[in-house]
Order: structure tokens, then C-alpha cells, then sequence
């Protein structure tokens, strides 16, 4: 899938947990990636809305008289990057080690007979492997979703409508920016990013808890939703 418009608050919110974690769009060092990404945003971002993007912006920035010289293809656009990139085109090494170790024969095969030892010991080294390779750590399914949170009316407070929403703190849901929406005769919706993790966030449940803020909350509906 890789990141998308990075000009709208969906795709600034994706870029701001992608760099939550790391300091370069792919790798270690600077790259073609990072270039591919910063020329896609066209501005910084802003700090209060998406501190670590605005924080990986800024240190890019400084190697702008040496993007010609970072390693990495020039060709790519910024979408060949982030979440869910195939690993073949961050790493290629890494991917066909992955397919060698699909496709290795691991005890070997000749046309002798086996016996019932050799058996024994080759089912006991396959369900070994087998455990070893279910052990392996899976990223966590997460969603980027943009919520409307409607007011009663024009009067509302939107201020401590905003400020009621963000104060729902959970493991794997993480706020991201927003913005005042118009409705009509004065009235004003907001409309709120936020990342969740899939197996740790229901959708329902969050609406709800949002619409427990009766005091400024009217309704709330799902926008957009979109897998990371």
C-alpha cells in the first residue's frame, strides 16, 4: 500500500506513526526514500499536530544540499514506501534469504528405505522448525480511521469537545490531528484522526465511550478507515 497523500491529514497522521518509532523512512541512514518523501510533503508539518513527523522533517532538511548524493533509487515515488512496503524493495537480500529458507531442504531425501529411528527424528526436527517459525513475532494489524464528532449546535464548546475526545486514553490507539469541519448555519463538526490496533480497539466501543460526552457530543460517525 504504502504511504498516501501526504498533503491531507490521513496521510500526515500515517507518516507521523510511521517516524514514531524510527528515524529514517527505511534503513538507518538517510536515503533516496526519505528524499522521495520529504519532496512529497512540501512544507514541514505542523509540530503540534505531528511532532515526529515534523522532527524526522527537520532532520531530513539538513541533508537537502546532499539528496543527489544519498544512496537509495530516485526513480521511486514516495508510495512505494511505509506501511505495508514489500520488504522485496526495502531489502531484496533479506527477501530471498526468506525464500531460501521456505524452499531448504532440511534433512535431505535419498530412494533408500527408512527406517522407523530416522522417522522419529525427522518429525521431531520438523515440528521443531515448525515451532520456531510459528514463535516469530507478526506486526500488530493497525487502522488509521477519521472520525466526525457532531455537536448539538452552534453554541457547543468545540474547544472541550476536542479536548473530552482526546482524553480517551487506551493501549493501541494513538490521536492524531484534526480539524473543524462546517455543517451549515454556523454549526461545526470535528473531525478527528486516530490510529488503533486492530485486536485492541473496537470501533463501537470507542464511539460510545465518545458519545458518553453528552454534553457536547450529539452523534459520531466513521469517515474513513484505512489499513496501515
Amino acid at each position: 500500500m504504502g504511504f498516501t497523500d501526504l498533503l491531507s491529514d490521513a496521510g500526515l497522521s500515517m507518516l507521523n506513526s510511521w517516524v514514531t518509532t524510527r528515524s529514517y523512512i527505511v534503513g538507518d541512514a538517510p536515503s533516496q526514500a526519505d528524499v522521495a518523501v520529504y519532496k512529497a510533503i512540501q512544507t514541514a508539518p505542523d509540530a503540534e499536530k505531528y511532532a515526529h513527523a515534523a522532527r524526522w522533517y527537520k532532520h531530513i532538511a539538513s541533508y537537502e544540499s546532499e539528496f543527489s548524493t544519498l544512496p537509495g533509487d530516485a526513480s521511486k515515488a514516495y508510495s512505494a514506501y511505509g506501511p505495508e512496503a514489500t520488504e522485496v524493495a526495502v531489502n531484496p537480500k533479506a527477501a530471498e534469504a526468506e525464500e531460501e529458507e521456505e524452499d531448504v531442504d532440511l534433512f535431505g531425501s535419498d530412494d533408500e528405505e527408512e527406517d522407523a529411528e530416522a522417522v522419529r527424528i525427522r518429525e521431531e526436527r520438523l515440528a521443531e522448525y515448525r515451532k520456531k517459525k510459528e514463535a516469530k513475532p507478526k506486526p500488530a494489524a493497525k487502522s488509521i480511521v477519521t472520525i466526525d464528532v457532531k455537536p448539538w449546535d452552534d453554541e457547543t464548546d468545540m474547544a472541550a469537545l476536542e479536548a473530552s475526545v482526546r482524553s480517551i486514553e487506551k493501549d493501541g490507539l494513538v490521536w492524531g490531528g484534526s480539524k473543524l469541519v462546517p455543517l451549515g448555519f454556523g454549526i461545526r463538526k470535528l473531525q478527528i484522526n486516530v490510529v488503533v490496533e486492530d485486536d485492541k480497539i473496537s470501533l463501537d466501543d470507542l464511539q460510545e465511550e465518545i458519545a458518553e460526552f453528552e454534553d457536547y457530543v450529539q452523534s459520531t460517525d466513521i469517515a474513513a478507515m484505512q489499513k496501515l
